[in-house]
């Protein structure tokens, strides 16, 4: 086993690695969805005063868990351990923005959408508003 399990994350880290997780989910990271990573980290309050050489750290630590059998559990257990509930939707619409941010919806992309709705027990209704909303920012 290698440290990313004994790696602690902050809420922070916690919303940056889902970001990763969806562009990372298809394994065609975007650029359009590197810029959409790099805005939000650069431009919302949430991420007031975050390390952001912490993002190399983070999507290094996505891919390691990617690469591991049970490496979304894992995923998913730093981030609710990391993550207050006051945050689940905050994390599910930043998943949403990078899931759109290049126009297209993978399947794998919908899928892990589906699995963040699930483990961070979004209320259907809220989802549904999140992903409108998503969609709305990114048409072209």
């Amino acid at each position: 086993m290698n440290d990313t399990f004994s790696l602690s994350l902050s809420a922070q880290d916690s919303l940056v690695a889902l970001m990763v997780a969806v562009s990372a989910s298809d394994e065609d990271i975007r650029t359009a969805e590197l810029i959409k990573i790099q805005s939000a980290v650069n431009i919302l309050p949430i991420f007031a005063g975050y390390d952001n050489d912490r993002l190399s750290v983070i999507s290094k630590t996505v891919f390691d868990l990617f690469e591991q059998e049970d490496g979304l559990d894992a995923l998913f257990g730093l981030i609710r351990e990391a993550l207050p509930e006051r945050l689940y939707e905050t994390a599910y619409a930043l998943a949403c923005d990078v899931a759109a941010a290049d126009g297209t919806l993978e399947e794998a992309e919908l899928r892990l959408l589906e699995e963040i709705r699930y483990e961070l027990e979004i209320d259907r209704l809220h989802a549904a508003a999140i992903e409108r909303g998503a969609r709305a920012r990114h048409l072209s």
